[in-house]
């Protein structure tokens, strides 16, 4: 991973929030918010005129809106990750956010602590979903090709989907499954093992479990990774 700062677009039209989370994402190391946007038009135009790596996003943006900027946005950056920023959970709107091409979902009002490791999760390419989320993203998440849907929902965890994880997430989790360290993944899949613990805690996090054996055990009782990925040496 580039020792450059993350580049943020951050996309809010409530400035005294804005202000509040420019300033604490400013404080944080590797962070860099490059642009602000009160509207959806000028998020589209600040990400097509200025290089960012990742846009925070709030729904409720005035103008063409928070959904159909997304839905923009992915169509001239389709690598550009979004994470959505929002303080409305229905399961319509969390619908739409992923056919729009959002990555991430957050609630407004999250611990400072939890949004930035959101953004670190999504800028890496994983998913990051708000415990919130409804029977929508379960639906979405079985859909997608990289996700091999176990036969039931995990018991304990009505809110969890069949299978969450993404593929990058599956690859990691087999490796865990046989043993390896953060340091050791780092090195079989060319990444950082910084980048490592974002997705471990990611995994643990969709799967609602508080440690790593655990995250292992459900992944062979539920059959969470893909028969190839536990194959490979």
């Amino acid at each position: 991973m580039s020792a450059n700062p993350l580049r943020i677009l951050l996309a809010e039209d409530d400035e005294l929030f804005r202000l509040g989370l420019r300033m604490r994402l400013q404080q944080e190391s590797g962070f860099d918010v490059v642009a602000e946007a009160e509207d959806g038009e000028m998020a589209v135009e600040m990400a097509n005129r200025l290089p960012v790596d990742i846009v925070v996003l709030d729904i409720g943006l005035p103008g063409i809106g928070g959904i159909e900027a997304c839905r923009q946005l992915k169509q001239q950056h389709a690598d550009l990750p979004i994470l959505v920023l929002t303080s409305r959970t229905q399961a319509s709107l969390v619908s739409r956010l992923i056919e729009a091409g959002a990555q991430g979902y957050c609630l407004k009002g999250i611990v400072a602590e939890t949004l930035i490791l959101a953004i670190r999760s999504v800028a890496t390419g994983a998913s990051w979903w708000d415990a919130a989320a409804t029977t929508e993203i379960r639906a979405a998440f079985e859909s997608q090709p990289a996700a091999i849907a176990a036969s039931t929902y995990l018991e304990g965890n009505p809110r969890l989907p069949a299978n969450p994880l993404t593929r990058r997430e599956q690859e990691i989790l087999a490796l865990i499954v046989v043993g390896k360290s953060n340091q050791e993944i780092a090195g079989m899949l060319y990444i950082t093992a910084g980048t490592v613990r974002v997705h471990v805690h990611a995994i643990l996090n969709k799967l609602n479990v508080g440690d790593r054996a655990q995250a292992a055990a459900l992944a062979i009782q539920k059959q969470l990774i893909a028969k190839e990925l536990l194959s490979e040496p």
